[in-house]
């Protein structure tokens, strides 16, 4: 089997983690956000409605640490717009 060597990272290269809001977030309705399209869309049966997802809302600050101690630098990260905006009047 041919394996191709790949390049080393240049020195000062930041590893990183990115995540999306609706995907990690959870708490869909607490502390004011308001309702997005995603919060109320049709759900096919038998599947994810995202309501909970990881309940990164709620551990933030562990998941944080689990990054850390991965070696991760750099974390790029979504917030809702319903959380910003509420109720899109802003």
């Amino acid at each position: 089997m041919y394996h191709k060597k790949l390049k080393p990272f240049k020195e000062g290269f930041l590893w990183g983690s990115a995540t999306s809001a609706y995907q990690v977030e959870g708490a869909w309705d607490e502390d004011g956000k308001g309702p997005s399209v995603q919060d109320v869309k049709e759900i096919v049966p038998d599947t994810s409605d995202f309501k909970v997802a990881t309940d990164h809302y709620h551990h933030m600050q562990e998941d944080i640490a689990l990054l850390a101690e991965m070696g991760f630098k750099t974390y790029r990260f979504s917030i809702s717009w319903s959380r910003v905006i509420p109720y899109g009047d802003g």
